[in-house]
């Protein structure tokens, strides 16, 4: 690893999503989702910790009742591309049964996360359960997976900022960027 802890955007190979783009984004998907769950009250989940960033923005700006909950699941480790194993480390403290779910998710890379929460999630009998993802890497799951709701679409590249981290660096940044190979080449 050669991060630079001086000046971690000199880590970034170019930028994806400005700071601006990220935000007319986010209040975009905050008018469908306040449109969509209409007179219901949402229970809306952020998968920790990528997603905090995305989520805290996205519930400011739907304009409606909701309650927030937390979960924490990992597949990564500290590497670059998902492990396919899950881990929980943190459960849902709200009882979903009867209610409308929204998990929010940074990025889905092979849906392999997703797909298990869905399956984990569904057995407790919700109303419903949508994924409102901030960026969805399409062409790199090996499962199909449908996030309703898609803030932008990426290619197969490793990104940071905004939530997204890579062994615990970049999340701070406000933009999302291409993190270069050589920072997390072995």
């Amino acid at each position: 690893m050669h991060i630079n802890t001086e000046n971690p955007g000199m880590d970034v190979e170019r930028l994806l999503f400005t700071e601006e783009q990220i935000a007319k984004r986010v209040a975009e998907l905050g008018a469908q989702l306040t449109k969509d769950y209409a007179g219901k009250r949402p229970v809306v989940v952020c998968i920790l910790r990528g997603a905090s960033f995305f989520f805290v923005d996205l519930c400011r700006q739907m304009k409606l009742d909701v309650e927030i909950d937390f979960i924490d699941v990992s597949s990564y480790g500290s590497g670059t591309q998902s492990s396919g194993v899950i881990r929980m480390v943190k459960d849902l403290d709200t009882d979903i049964e009867g209610r409308d779910v929204l998990l929010v998710e940074d990025i889905v890379d092979s849906g392999l996360t997703l797909k298990h929460l869905r399956q984990l999630l569904g057995t407790r009998s919700p109303a419903s359960i949508r994924v409102c993802c901030l960026l969805n890497k399409q062409a790199a799951h090996p499962v199909e997976l449908n996030c309703e709701y898609n803030g932008f679409e990426i290619g197969n590249e490793f990104v940071v900022g905004y939530g997204l981290d890579y062994a615990e660096h970049y999340r701070n940044l406000p933009y999302i960027g291409v993190l270069k190979p050589e920072v997390y080449a072995d």
